[in-house]
């Protein structure tokens, strides 16, 4: 079953809850967390985006890279989302001087990317990721379906751990039964047991025509589980199941 729901309806339709989320995968990480901080600050809540890896600064939004509480309220009073994080190497930012815990008895909302994807549609974890902060009650994991059909070398972050978890050749097609098997093997392999008791939730962004949608349902279909479908950049959002 597909169900067109309305955009504004993503924080609810991946069940965030306040405390902290973490964000995983491939595919439009950093636009899911801009996404949320918007919609979730429009809505009146306060938000803070930080990393436990590193990430770029976001356009546009104030960032708190001290460890100063009094730093980030003044930020907050004018600002419902702020990027928080520590000063890292080419202008990024690295994980918080300020536990992830602690951000969150002063917000509403911490949003934490934990991986990175080098800007590729779909990604392999190695040993040492993601990095979930135990403190998270939500993991979200991502993928691009611009990474459907494509070969597995020139679109997954990883491409040789896909293929042992898939168990195809780095250029074999990444069909979405291909991207299927790696996700769950990934789940059944342990890598994911970083989320704890954290509430697991699958989003497929770049779901951009209607055939990038009927590739989301036959993911859906192998994975066995509920998915949400998303085009950040057209807001549109789908539910499948």
């Amino acid at each position: 079953m597909t169900e067109s729901i309305p955009f504004s309806f993503l924080p609810q339709a991946l069940g965030l809850r306040p405390g902290v989320t973490a964000i995983i995968g491939s595919g439009g990480k950093t636009s899911l967390l801009r996404t949320l901080a918007d919609q979730l600050s429009a809505e009146g809540a306060s938000v803070v985006l930080a990393t436990s890896t590193r990430i770029a600064p976001f356009d546009g939004m104030p960032s708190c890279t001290g460890a100063d509480p009094a730093e980030l309220s003044r930020l907050l009073g004018s600002a419902r989302a702020v990027c928080v994080g520590t000063p890292a190497e080419q202008g990024k930012l690295a994980a918080p001087a300020v536990p992830f815990c602690a951000l969150a008895r002063n917000v509403d909302y911490v949003l934490v990317e934990a991986d990175g994807s080098r800007s590729l549609p779909l990604k392999a974890h190695a040993a040492h990721e993601p990095v979930i902060p135990a403190e998270a009650t939500l993991v979200a994991a991502v993928t691009g379906a611009s990474g459907f059909g494509q070969p597995v070398r020139a679109a997954a972050h990883r491409p040789e751990i896909f293929c042992k978890l898939a168990g195809c050749e780095t250029g074999a097609p990444a069909t979405p039964a291909l991207v299927a098997r790696a996700l769950m093997a990934e789940w059944l392999a342990g890598t994911l047991d970083r989320a704890g008791d954290a509430r697991l939730r699958v989003l497929v962004n770049q779901v951009d025509t209607p055939e990038r949608l009927e590739d989301t349902c036959e993911l859906q279909r192998a994975l066995h589980v509920p998915v949400l479908a998303a085009s950040l950049a057209q807001q549109r959002l789908w539910r499948i199941a």
